[in-house]
């Protein structure tokens, strides 16, 4: 049978109540396969789209790019004498350049678009609930948090588990922990597609997902990968959606840069 949003939130809720950390991954055995309909019944908007890299910040960035230098390009040609005849070549040599620089270093390149992104209305608030739901998804499912930055090119949270890191670096990730591992990676796409018509920053999120499909043994096939991330969106969004309260709560400590353990004491006390 097919394990709907509604029928997730009553199992999500029995957990919180419990405090369950080590039996939530059988919810995946009841599993039959994680629909579409189902993420969209749960809020999830444009759910066909979230595993699509988005460009918005790329095609903005290289738009404004040779926009401006073709602007400038064509008030450069009416400079007087030489001037007016090679400045203009100079401008217009900088969308090459940029072009090249993608090409050679692209980290370079993410850097100057990740510094552009920061102008959108929506950026700070985008990785505060992005990264938010990181750290909320794995308190709530037992996994220590060690650290976390809201930073414009380092957002990240970072988890400590020796015997989950062992595992990862050996090649042994069973099917318990890449289920749990799974649904905090796919926490803050979800988080996004709940808030947002489109997802911006699911690349490093399936990057990293992808990792833990590749240190998993048994391994999985392409069709049960892409039914875990289904199904890992799916959790963490019923999770976010069934702790509102707590979710609001950290995106505002963490706002105020608060420190792992003033996070965590937010979580609680709005609990």
């Amino acid at each position: 049978m097919e394990f709907s949003a509604i029928c997730l939130t009553p199992y999500v809720c029995m957990l919180k109540e419990s405090d369950s950390q080590t039996n939530w991954f059988t919810v995946l055995t009841c599993l039959n396969q994680t629909s579409l309909r189902e993420l969209t019944t749960l809020g999830i908007k444009n759910a066909e789209n979230l595993a699509i890299p988005s460009v918005r910040n790329d095609a903005a960035f290289l738009f404004t790019v040779v926009g401006t230098t073709g602007f400038l390009g064509v008030l450069a040609g009416q400079l007087p004498g030489d001037f007016g005849f090679f400045v203009p070549y100079l401008i217009g040599s900088i969308s090459l350049i940029v072009l090249a620089v993608g090409s050679i270093s692209p980290g370079l390149l993410q850097a100057a678009i990740d510094g552009f992104s920061s102008f959108f209305p929506d950026y700070q608030d985008r990785i505060a609930r992005h990264e938010a739901a990181h750290f909320l998804v794995a308190y709530l499912l037992g996994l220590p948090i060690l650290g976390y930055s809201l930073d414009i090119g380092k957002e990240h949270v970072n988890l400590i588990d020796e015997r989950l890191e062992k595992l990862i670096y050996s090649g042994q990730l069973d099917a318990k922990e890449l289920d749990r591992l799974a649904v905090v990676a796919m926490a803050g796409l979800a988080a996004e597609g709940l808030e947002y018509d489109k997802v911006v920053g699911q690349s490093a999120d399936l990057f990293t997902l992808q990792r833990f499909f590749n240190r998993s043994k048994p391994q999985l096939s392409k069709d049960q990968q892409q039914n875990l991330t289904r199904w890992a969106v799916l959790f963490a969004g019923s999770l976010l959606k069934n702790n509102k309260v707590l979710y609001e709560a950290l995106i505002t400590a963490m706002s105020n840069k608060a420190s792992v353990l003033e996070c965590i004491e937010a979580i609680e006390k709005a609990s």
